[in-house]
């Protein structure tokens, strides 16, 4: 539990969290950040790691002059962590195959897998693209797609165009928009009105899915 409670914290505070590390490490922050994205897309039993929050508050902290980071250098340097990560994450699940979920399973629920194949089924490649934006289906689809068999080159003509869209869109909006006196000052709110507003469309996916399955004559 309070391995749990920490990582609630950080991501809720992940501004002053990321101050403290920046303050600390200094340059040494770029490779906190890359193993952090990595991690976050590359090992699908660690969805709840942060990912649009780290971006966007990374973003703002550059913007105000609190890191002595540099944008561009971090920019291409997450690209690589996200491409590398879901790549890494792909070729598992190619080679463990679906046989990792379980219904009693904390972190590889079969849900998850399910509700990710869905994805996949009704959004074909572009769901690689799509499933950047959404946390839990983030850190599933590369699996998913390895489990799948999708052609790896095709698979990752799509990862980086997701990586890059995913990680240019949080990190600049947290630039331009970070250090708004408003967004800074409520800043927890914006983190977790950012978490929310990513949750919701898979959350209603799932439910959606759950009263299809239940409708008499659904077809399922």
């Amino acid at each position: 539990m309070e391995i749990i409670k920490t990582i609630i914290d950080f991501i809720l505070h992940i501004d002053k969290h990321l101050a403290e590390i920046t303050h600390d490490y200094q340059t040494w922050t770029y490779l906190i950040l890359f193993v952090i994205i990595f991690a976050e897309t590359g090992f699908v039993v660690t969805p709840f790691l942060p990912g649009d929050s780290l971006l966007f508050a990374a973003g703002a902290l550059i913007a105000g002059g609190q890191t002595g980071l540099n944008i561009y250098v971090l920019t291409l340097l997450l690209i690589a962590a996200a491409f590398i990560g879901n790549t890494v994450n792909y070729l598992l699940g190619n080679y463990l195959g679906p046989k990792v979920f379980k219904e009693n399973n904390k972190i590889l629920k079969l849900d998850y897998y399910l509700q990710t194949k869905a994805f996949f089924d009704k959004h074909g490649g572009k769901a690689v693209i799509f499933s950047r934006f959404l946390p839990i289906i983030r850190t599933i689809a590369p699996f998913v797609a390895g489990v799948g068999s999708m052609p790896l080159a095709r698979y990752s003509w799509y990862n980086i165009v997701g990586g890059f869209a995913w990680v240019v869109s949080f990190l600049f909006l947290g630039y331009f928009f970070g250090n708004i006196p408003v967004v800074k000052e409520n800043f927890t709110i914006v983190v977790f009105a950012i978490i929310l507003f990513s949750i919701v469309p898979p959350i209603w996916a799932a439910i959606k899915s759950r009263t299809a399955k239940k409708t008499p004559g659904s077809g399922l």
